[in-house]
């Protein structure tokens, strides 16, 4: 079993930058990806960003160049660094840790990002 809880959510104007976590607990394995989708109203979730347990890293376009995935493995815990924040980036973000072995997707409770002025 895995538990993930993000924190680091809040409001924030355009322009602006938040930091997300994501600690993870249970039976963790650091070669598996963990990555962040969010979800806004009215829309589909979508994948954001994904980082393996070697490091590499991948990003939906819309996000690229201004936020950064990483992760510290000796915590359990994977971030995502958000700059140059946009109104559409308004949504709840959603830690997730891929268990490879079982093929199956853990997630976390969500934090909701809101970019406003």
């Amino acid at each position: 079993q895995v538990r993930l809880v993000e924190s680091g959510g809040g409001l924030v104007q355009p322009g602006g930058s938040l930091r997300l976590s994501c600690a993870a607990s249970g039976s963790i394995f650091r070669f598996n990806a963990m990555g962040w989708y969010r979800q806004a109203p009215g829309k589909e979730r979508e994948l954001v960003a994904t980082i393996t347990g070697a490091g590499r890293t991948n990003y939906v376009d819309s996000v690229k160049g201004r936020f950064t995935a990483s992760r510290d493995n000796a915590r359990n815990t994977v971030y995502l660094q958000m700059n140059s924040l946009k109104p559409e980036d308004t949504a709840v973000y959603y830690c997730y840790y891929h268990d490879l072995g079982s093929n199956y997707d853990y997630w976390g409770q969500g934090t909701q990002v809101t970019v406003s002025s």
